[in-house]
């Protein structure tokens, strides 16, 4: 992972939430206690900085990462130790700019972390764009078969000593089969993650003309808000595996039909396996938030987040096709 992500160190850790954790107490051990988060993340992380770290006296400050300007202002205001997001959000799949972040965070004396897990190293290495610190859950696309819980954090020089000493006393570690089944993963990393990329950019352009889908969320969409960003920071034709979008007019029970009516797609609370996987943001990923925060968030009733797998794309299409035909609204 070190190599991958083209870092000074690396340190495997438990699960995904336990490398977001001790990364955070990594790039805040010496600096101001205050962060300055992206205000769209993965529900867990977003409850991890509110329901854990604030009540330990770290201040807590959210933005919209995708607004440059408008992190600018925060980080000159509030000064935080730590800046967090994602590479690409989850589950509305928005694009920030890392390197023009990581410029304003050092000017600001305060580390860049960046949870790297949907894009991989293959689509993006935030260390290279000026972040200080990477995790990943490894759980998704690079052990990549869906048995595995763990997380890693990728850290450039002036952090790798920090993440050595975190590891003897706070002891995050991963274990040694999951070690092992995780370096069998990326093996097969780079192969998988290029087709299901591929699934991904050919589902998403279907649902685009599909007359029970409201809006789809893809990297791939000219009209994506960060449209730019993504053509700066991404390769061309790798814009993910993810695609979310939204069922036109669905309520939770509609959704629920929907998705019992899936017979190739597996429902699971997870991503990035060689299977497609789907799940519902208000109950999974997001399930912890307030009904009004998920909606100030773009998180509505009808959304659904799709991880394409390596299967047959014609199959997959086959299956959605069918299962918005007789499982959703009419």
């Amino acid at each position: 992972m070190t190599s991958l992500e083209n870092g000074a160190g690396a340190l495997a850790c438990a699960s995904g939430m336990m490398a977001i954790q001790t990364a955070l107490i990594a790039a805040l051990m010496d600096r101001r206690k205050s962060v300055v988060a992206a205000n769209a993340m993965y529900g867990a992380t977003t409850s991890l900085l509110t329901k854990i770290l604030e009540p330990f006296g770290v201040a807590v400050h959210f933005v919209d990462i995708c607004d440059l300007e408008a992190v600018r202002a925060k980080i000159a205001a509030v000064q935080p130790g730590c800046v967090v997001m994602e590479t690409i959000s989850n589950p509305l799949l928005r694009v920030g700019q890392i390197d023009r972040i990581a410029e304003l965070a050092r000017a600001a004396g305060a580390a860049l972390l960046v949870d790297n897990t949907f894009a991989t190293p293959l689509l993006v290495r935030p260390l290279e764009l000026g972040a200080n610190l990477v995790v990943h859950s490894l759980t998704k696309f690079l052990a990549g078969h869906g048995d595995v819980l763990g997380g890693v954090i990728v850290a450039d020089a002036q952090h790798k000593d920090i993440l050595g000493s975190l590891s003897r006393t706070a002891g995050p570690v991963l274990g040694p089969f999951e070690s092992y089944l995780t370096m069998r993963g990326i093996k097969t990393f780079a192969l998988r993650m290029e087709r299901q990329c591929s699934n991904a950019c050919r589902i998403a352009a279907w649902l685009q003309s599909h007359p029970r889908i409201e809006r789809v969320h893809y990297l791939a969409d000219s009209q994506h808000p960060d449209a730019g960003a993504i053509a700066r920071l991404l390769p061309a034709g790798l814009y993910g595996a993810i695609v979310s979008f939204e069922i036109k007019g669905a309520k939770k029970e509609d959704v629920f039909r929907f998705m019992d009516a899936l017979k190739v797609v597996v429902r699971a609370t997870s991503l990035g396996d060689v299977h497609s996987l789907l799940l519902y943001p208000a109950i999974s990923s997001h399930r912890d938030l307030a009904p009004k925060q998920r909606e100030r968030m773009g998180i509505h009733e009808g959304l659904v987040r799709l991880c394409a797998g390596i299967e047959s794309v014609d199959d997959l299409i086959a299956d959605l096709d069918q299962a918005l035909k007789t499982g959703s609204i009419p």
